[in-house]
């Protein structure tokens, strides 16, 4: 069930009076959303339910085993259990085929004959987000910054809550079961400002993602046969299309649970306005990021340790977010080359120098800040590729392209409408940087007419292009 389609509309408009007429009830509101949650991710694929509710279930156990365990040895023994299981599913359904395959190159590069089987499977839709939810309980709890809930329905709410279970964002128990847990009473304000978030987000999803995704994909598949000028707009174009979907989908999922009454984490902060790579990490998929430097990052040493260390532990993390996006070595190739990025604002200790927005200044800042930000945004782009090829020649071999013959030259596909979009889309998305998202402030200053108007060009726009209904990238993770 797409959020870019009329089905889940109509899911919405069916369990949102419902939900809100059980308010007097708490058990019976988190059991309904619970309910809906599964027949939610039942319509993806309701073989692999009982992969989640186990997984649930699996955390909700250990959890309370390790705050019972009275010795060290015995918390760390349940918290390998909860850990191992988890990630052996987790490697099983998305990794075993590319280590199997591995392996079979390993052994005839040897001089061996290999005969290893590789299985056909179906990746479960979501399983790298829920599995991230259910052990960030276990660590919280093993750690002692967490107690393990009675309820496992207000647990299973936290893991499963529809809006997040399918691409993230990667909420934490001591964020959001504290909400699952108190009575929520329905606000016309944050409703209205849900709604205004679900509303970017398609516009985000629909017009830009979409229609980037058209010509990027024009271009990736026949990239052999374009000049240096093309390939690099090809490149843009790409870049466009996965911060089009997937901010979209996190702004869809942040205004949904709006509308219920939640408020998860946010997950992008404009990150294509960023003034350096540490600050464009800080602001792309951030739930990812910060789990990744609490239960990773920070265990190995984290900042504090000597400066070969912070190497290492970058590099680590780079190289674990990269396998975690999936099991080829153009995603291990993608976070090893923004480790390299990384690498110079490290050393200089000058990774933490744009902690804020961009502002406005004097002239010469603006220009500096806006050079940054094209030097930045080049940068990432270049890493999209490796994110976009199939395999790394493909992607070695594109970026050489870029550059070989015709950098400088026409591209020979320059759609303007889009260019007009994704210019429209940047304005909106710079007048609103301070803001949770670009519409969350829209309306506060405007006359009525300008907003409506506004917001009418925006429902236009989703109905003009309406028609793809393209998965979100996010979805095979």
């Amino acid at each position: 069930m797409l959020f870019n389609t009329f089905n889940y509309l109509t899911f919405l408009l069916f369990i949102f009076p419902v939900y809100w007429l059980l308010n007097r009830n708490l058990k019976a509101q988190n059991t309904f959303i619970l309910l809906c949650s599964y027949f939610f991710y039942g319509c993806w694929d309701y073989r692999f339910l009982f992969l989640l509710i186990f997984s649930t279930y699996l955390d909700f156990f250990t959890g309370k085993k390790i705050y019972e365990s009275e010795s060290k040895s015995l918390k760390k023994m349940w918290l390998i259990i909860s850990v191992g299981i988890n990630l052996g599913f987790l490697g099983f359904f998305k990794y075993y085929n590319f280590f199997a395959d591995q392996a079979a190159t390993l052994i005839e590069l040897m001089g061996f004959r290999a005969n290893i089987w590789t299985l056909k499977l179906i990746l479960p839709v979501g399983i790298s987000f829920y599995t991230f939810h259910g052990l960030s309980y276990v660590f919280d709890i093993y750690n002692d910054k967490f107690k393990p809930r009675e309820s496992f329905f207000d647990y299973a709410v936290f893991v499963c809550f529809f809006p997040l279970l399918v691409a993230g964002p990667i909420e934490r128990a001591s964020h959001l079961l504290p909400q699952v847990e108190r009575k929520r009473v329905f606000n016309y304000s944050t409703a209205i400002l849900g709604l205004r978030q679900i509303l970017w987000g398609l516009f985000k999803k629909v017009v830009i993602a979409d229609n980037c995704a058209t010509h990027a994909n024009k271009i990736f598949n026949d990239y052999q046969h374009y000049n240096g000028s093309t390939l690099l707009v090809g490149a843009v174009f790409f870049a466009f299309q996965i911060y089009g979907d997937f901010s979209g989908y996190s702004d869809i999922a942040l205004g949904t649970a709006r509308l219920f009454g939640f408020e998860l984490l946010k997950n992008f902060s404009y990150p294509y306005f960023s003034r350096d790579i540490a600050e464009f990490w800080r602001r792309w998929h951030m739930s990812l990021s910060s789990w990744f430097r609490d239960y990773l990052y920070i265990p190995l040493g984290g900042s504090k340790v000597s400066k070969l260390k912070q190497v290492r532990n970058t590099f680590i993390i780079f190289l674990v977010s990269g396998f975690w996006h999936g099991a080829n070595w153009t995603f291990i190739f993608w976070g090893f080359l923004n480790a390299v990025y990384f690498l110079p604002l490290l050393l200089a200790n000058k990774n933490r120098s744009n902690m804020g927005f961009v502002d406005e200044g004097s002239l010469q800042q603006k220009l500096t800040d806006g050079v940054k930000i094209l030097i930045t945004f080049f940068m990432v782009t270049l890493a999209w590729i490796f994110f976009r090829a199939k395999t790394l020649y493909q992607a070695f071999d594109y970026v050489y392209r870029v550059f070989a013959k015709g950098l400088l030259s026409r591209p020979a596909i320059l759609p303007w409408e889009l260019l007009a979009l994704i210019v429209f889309f940047m304005m909106v998305e710079w007048r609103g940087r301070h803001y949770d998202f670009a519409l969350a402030g829209f309306g506060q200053k405007q006359p009525a007419v300008m907003r409506y108007s506004f917001y009418y060009v925006v429902l236009l726009l989703l109905f003009v292009y309406a028609c793809k209904n393209q998965e979100f990238i996010y979805f095979q993770f």
